[in-house]
């Protein structure tokens, strides 16, 4: 049986991952196709289970070491309990967020290199990458106010970081970017859901031919 594909949704907060996520898998089930939809952390048992941990309690519950680990441990559980096994059986893959926000969530602080994090996927996860990477962009000041309307002042540990600390994580996603062009297709998230949509299948289209 044919591999599976393997598609990543990345971005900072507020740019539409999720919803996007979902519209994307709902418009390639329409095409025909097995469709699993899922993100991080999370998407298996343990990774939900450690997501909680994550993204609750006080910015500073987890030094950046532990949360990288903590990030590593959840994402080796989801590849080895959900993805794997589904692009093993023919089935394309969609992932709110993978690696590359933690290459850009803690890699930012300079605690971390991105080579340290890359060996904790390689260790955990056998240095699995997507196939093609989406990567949602907004100017910060709109993307800000969209988290902020989402979250109703209820933002998690990560996403309620300092506006210094978001405007780091955009400028590393654009970095891998750049390093990757094969890999990553950059999207504007701007406009209306539908027009999002739009530019997310047009990214795949050499695939739905």
């Amino acid at each position: 049986m044919p591999r599976g594909r393997f598609i990543s949704l990345e971005g900072g907060e507020g740019v539409g991952k999720s919803t996007q996520a979902r519209r994307l898998a709902a418009a390639l089930q329409r095409r025909g196709l097995d469709v699993v939809l899922t993100r991080e952390p999370g998407g298996s048992e343990g990774a939900e289970a450690i997501r909680g941990l994550l993204l609750s309690g006080a910015a500073d519950r987890w030094t950046i070491r532990s949360e990288a680990l903590l990030f590593a441990a959840a994402r080796a559980d989801h590849v080895a309990r959900t993805i794997r096994p589904a692009l093993e059986a023919g089935q394309w893959v969609i992932c709110d967020r993978f690696l590359d926000s933690s290459r850009a969530y803690q890699g930012v602080g300079g605690v971390l290199a991105d080579a340290d994090i890359l060996a904790l996927h390689d260790v955990g996860s056998e240095g699995l990458l997507p196939d093609r990477t989406l990567l949602l962009r907004l100017p910060l000041g709109e993307s800000s106010a969209r988290a902020s309307l989402r979250d109703e002042g209820e933002a998690d540990r990560i996403g309620g970081r300092e506006t210094m600390f978001h405007r780091a994580v955009a400028e590393a996603f654009e970095r891998f970017a750049d390093a990757e062009p094969a890999r990553f297709h950059r999207i504007d998230a701007d406009g209306t859901p539908e027009d999002v949509e739009a530019r997310l299948c047009a990214a795949l289209a050499d695939w739905l031919v």
